[in-house]
């Protein structure tokens, strides 16, 4: 695993007006900084920056001679703050409430400020990191080229902000709360007809399903390597998702944004829904001539964008194949 690397942003001040010392860890893989291409990859709800390499989650899509790939460009990842990756205490966040998504893609606009990046070649994530991408692209309107939400939406949805409200309540209320709360999110992350494909109704045991005992796995494996705090601070992100603060315009907001948008939706998920993405895209593209949308097909839903790999790649190689120019006076590689 590459080092954690960090940065220290003082007297950051929230949407409530509090301020808090952020300290921001970070990862990066590939070229060097400012040699290559900049993508800025988001993580998932219970991801982190550990995004290639030994137990790197998006390794399928990210490496040397992958989709994107490595030999060609940098990648830097930024943990949401109090994911808890570093499992350094201090770093929790147990005031969550006092945090929106918002308030997340400011700090990593800091953050890139601080590390003089002022152009970005992409910025990609999947589910609340797509939702942290599009924060940022109205934060940065100039700064990044392809803009790349995948399996997510420019706001929380009434439907978002309702399992995260029972998410909420689990995670405050339960004996157990790490794992009733993953077992419930599993359940929104697939779809019925995945399950049954996986599953049948068969049995582990004559009082156990295998439903059963996969839920509880991936309740008990949550539960081992997260923390509740982190969880909680993650839930209300996702929560929280709106570029336009709840009240302004969308068209006129998200029109300022100057980047090539490739929406990457899923025809079953039941949590970030195909529709409002394509709603979303229609309406856009009265006003942007630069924005696309490609339709992961799949029976499993919101995690098919961790699981249906070739078409991703498909929609995902007419951007990262860009023919790669020299600029002579920088002596960098760029699109």
């Amino acid at each position: 695993m590459n080092a954690l690397q960090y940065i220290t942003i003082h007297n950051f001040a929230s949407h409530t007006g509090k301020t808090f010392t952020i300290n921001l860890s970070y990862q990066t893989f590939g070229k060097p900084l400012h040699s290559a291409p900049i993508v800025l990859v988001n993580h998932a709800l219970t991801g982190n920056s550990n995004v290639i390499g030994t137990d790197g989650w998006w390794n399928d899509l990210i490496g040397e001679n992958k989709c994107i790939d490595t030999n060609n460009y940098s990648i830097i990842a930024f943990n949401i703050p109090g994911n808890g990756f570093d499992n350094t205490i201090e770093n929790l966040i147990e005031d969550y409430k006092n945090f929106t998504a918002k308030d997340i893609a400011k700090l990593f606009s800091i953050a890139l400020e601080q590390l003089k990046i002022d152009q970005l070649f992409a910025v990609i994530g999947g589910s609340v990191g797509g939702g942290l991408a599009w924060e940022l692209a109205i934060l940065k309107p100039n700064v990044i080229q392809h803009l790349i939400p995948i399996a997510t939406d420019w706001k929380s949805t009434d439907w978002i902000i309702a399992n995260c409200h029972i998410q909420d309540a689990i995670l405050n209320n339960s004996s157990q709360p790490l794992a009733d709360a993953r077992m419930h999110a599993m359940t929104l992350y697939r779809t019925p007809e995945s399950l049954t494909q996986k599953f049948g109704r068969t049995k582990r045991s004559n009082t156990l399903f295998n439903i059963e005992s996969w839920l509880n796995y991936h309740g008990d494996s949550l539960n081992k390597r997260f923390k509740l705090a982190a969880y909680k601070m993650m839930n209300q992100v996702l929560k929280t998702i709106d570029i336009t603060d709840g009240h302004a315009d969308f068209l006129e907001i998200a029109s300022t944004i100057k980047s090539n948008i490739h929406i990457i939706t899923i025809n079953s998920d039941l949590f970030f829904k195909a529709e409002e993405n394509w709603s979303t895209f229609v309406d856009l593209k009265g006003v942007k001539d630069n924005v696309n949308i490609h339709e992961i097909k799949s029976i499993h839903g919101h995690d098919a964008f961790l699981i249906e790999f070739d078409q991703l790649e498909r929609f995902l190689k007419p951007i990262f194949k860009t023919e790669l120019k020299t600029n002579n006076r920088l002596n960098i590689q760029v699109a």
